[in-house]
């Protein structure tokens, strides 16, 4: 049998939950506070880009810009300096000590490894052909380079800081994640396919459907076992790494081409070159797109620092398109100098 509580212990029982309520109120409130700009950082410099990769711990941004990766003070949004001297890079990995970056320069098919403390060039390690999207793998201390014109990856030993392996693949591969236990995964952009690869045995133990066109950008929730590629037609996958099944398709912005996963926040983010941050709950059943952030036309690529939960774009100014040519039939407008942007998404 339930008894009342008695007028004097209820009362203190409703003052409880009062307080709580008001306590928890500025928590609920953050969690649900969407994401919007909180800073434009002007780079300038002239050139094109790619990649962005975050060091949280470090608070440093390196933005792969043309014939250099610029590296940016998050504390204060200045250039710090700039690691030069390359052909066109493409992206940064960092490994797990902090010590040691890699840069994949598609321009010089190579990797060059660099100095976190000093920037200072160690080595230049050669690759295949046009080396792109870049990983550092943690459990075999492997870097993963994956060259887009000779369709391979380049595998190095990040203790020798020399080749390992070079594993061809089914297609043009775009960007790589990993799970932290020894296995790769990789967008085949050309076949609309997935590769799952043994780092200790550089062997493909799986090939899947991406469930969308064109995979680009790919991100990983790696407690949840789950891969996230973005691809044409304003759609991104949920794909359990497990066995391959797609799980949702969310809707994202038009021509994307990274994704990044938080989580604490149990979000992905997928950055498009229409100017779209598209924010997707990983939480919430069918996996909704809960917000569609305008940045800026051009930012495409992406970097998200779990540490102080932002996420950064860069793009620049467009001016008109050259004529078309035979040769050239869909030219991209020019970027005007200067105008090299980093913006700064934060809650």
């Amino acid at each position: 049998m339930r008894h009342a509580l008695h007028p004097r212990r209820l009362r203190q029982a409703c003052a409880a939950a009062s307080l709580l309520a008001v306590a928890m109120a500025p928590l609920l409130l953050a969690a649900q506070e969407p994401y919007h700009i909180v800073g434009r950082w002007q780079i300038g410099g002239e050139g094109g880009w790619d990649y962005l990769t975050a060091d949280g711990p470090a608070h440093r941004l390196y933005l792969a810009h043309g014939p250099r990766v610029d590296v940016v003070d998050t504390a204060s949004g200045k250039l710090t300096g700039s690691i030069s001297g390359l052909y066109r890079t493409h992206g940064v990995a960092l490994d797990s000590d902090g010590k040691f970056g890699y840069i994949s320069d598609g321009g010089g098919d190579a990797v060059i490894v660099f100095d976190r403390r000093t920037l200072a060039t160690v080595t230049t390690i050669p690759a295949g052909e046009n080396p792109d999207g870049i990983v550092f793998e943690p459990a075999t201390r492997t870097v993963w380079a994956f060259n887009g014109r000779s369709r391979s990856v380049t595998v190095i030993d990040a203790r020798t800081k020399k080749v390992a392996a070079t594993l061809p693949l089914p297609g043009r591969p775009e960007f790589p994640a990993v799970d932290g236990k020894g296995t790769v995964f990789d967008n085949i952009v050309d076949k609309s396919e997935i590769v799952r690869i043994d780092a200790r045995t550089h062997a493909i133990t799986a090939t899947w459907p991406a469930g969308c066109d064109s995979p680009s950008g790919l991100a990983m929730d790696p407690a949840g076992n789950r891969l996230f590629p973005v691809c044409d037609g304003n759609r991104m996958s949920v794909i359990d790494a497990r066995d391959g099944r797609v799980l949702a398709n969310p809707s994202i912005g038009s021509g994307p081409d990274a994704a990044k996963w938080s989580a604490k926040r149990h979000l992905v983010f997928a950055s498009s070159g229409d100017g779209i941050l598209s924010v997707v709950d990983a939480a919430a059943p069918g996996y909704p797109t809960v917000e569609s952030l305008p940045t800026q036309r051009g930012a495409r690529t992406m970097a998200y620092d779990p540490v102080d939960d932002r996420a950064y774009v860069v793009t620049a100014d467009f001016g008109p398109a050259p004529a078309a040519t035979s040769d050239n039939p869909h030219p991209r407008p020019a970027i005007v100098p200067g105008t090299f942007v980093v913006i700064v998404i934060g809650r």
